[in-house]
């Protein structure tokens, strides 16, 4: 879609609730999320403020809650923003074009990830966009808002070798250490690749290993039950309420209520499983 036109304008209300709405595409956007919040490396048993890059309908910053962390999101579709709302999204969400720099204070975010929007940077859509200076802009400004040590996860789907070189060299002049991660190289449709940068210059920094296709069978699958034992494996010894099961729907009401936003009225068929049809 990067070569349709800009994405406010590509995700209109038409398409931002085709994207919202598709459930492959949830299911793969969650699964996407999970892997750039492992990336990130956050201490265990601490919850982090992080920044939600081109957070879209909410689907991400929604991943960013269920680990219990605190998050805001800057997204340049009002669309797609409607729909966060509607969706009681938990964090805080503004619209802004991430190629203007991002306008938050220095040192403020603990880890930022984006899903799927760093890319458009590479487009131009008119004669004063010019991706070099906006990718500049944004890396820049990311660097700034970041804790000294603090790690940026970016998943993206460059159209060309070329492309992802102008977004790491550009990371990099901007303060980065890092590199790419890839995740399943020689699956043509598992493959995923994530820039992970760290925020200064550090020499002994490593960059993580991406899943093989050894691990494929466990990890490919990106149904909510293997993101369940994922999280089981993680917090292993504390309480824990299946996603989408009574409890973690009456946790999850319980903070927008004291957000101060509306809930639906709790009844016995909350939560409850609809039988599968014939």
């Amino acid at each position: 879609p990067e070569k349709e036109g800009p994405p406010d304008l590509f995700y209109n209300e038409k398409e931002a609730k085709k994207y919202a709405n598709n459930s492959r595409i949830r299911l793969i956007q969650a699964q996407l999320s999970d892997r750039a919040i492992d990336l990130l490396v956050l201490p265990e048993g601490e919850s982090a403020l992080l920044l939600d890059i081109g957070c879209g309908s909410g689907l991400s910053g929604e991943c960013i809650s269920n680990r219990g962390h605190h998050w805001i999101g800057c997204d340049i579709s009002p669309s797609m923003l409607d729909i966060a709302l509607s969706n009681g999204a938990e964090g805080d969400i503004m619209r802004h074009d991430m190629g203007q720099g991002l306008p938050f204070r220095t040192g403020i975010f603990d880890g930022a990830i984006s899903i799927s929007a760093v890319q458009w940077l590479c487009y131009s859509n008119s004669k004063g966009e010019n991706p070099v200076r906006r990718l500049t802009s944004f890396f820049m400004s990311l660097f700034n808002c970041l804790r000294s040590g603090a790690r940026a996860v970016i998943q993206l789907y460059p159209e060309t070798p070329e492309q992802m070189e102008l977004i790491s060299k550009t990371a990099t002049k901007c303060g980065f250490t890092g590199g790419l991660v890839v995740d399943f190289p020689n699956s043509a449709k598992a493959k995923k690749m994530y820039l992970v940068l760290k925020a200064g210059n550090d020499p002994n920094f490593v960059v993580p290993k991406g899943l093989t296709d050894e691990f494929s069978s466990e990890t490919s699958d990106v149904r909510f039950t293997a993101r369940e034992k994922a999280l089981r494996r993680r917090h292993r010894g504390r309480d824990f309420a299946p996603i989408k099961s009574k409890e973690w729907i009456m946790k999850k009401k319980e903070k927008q209520q004291a957000m101060g936003r509306k809930t639906a009225r709790d009844s016995k068929y909350t939560g409850r499983r609809r039988p599968t049809p014939f």
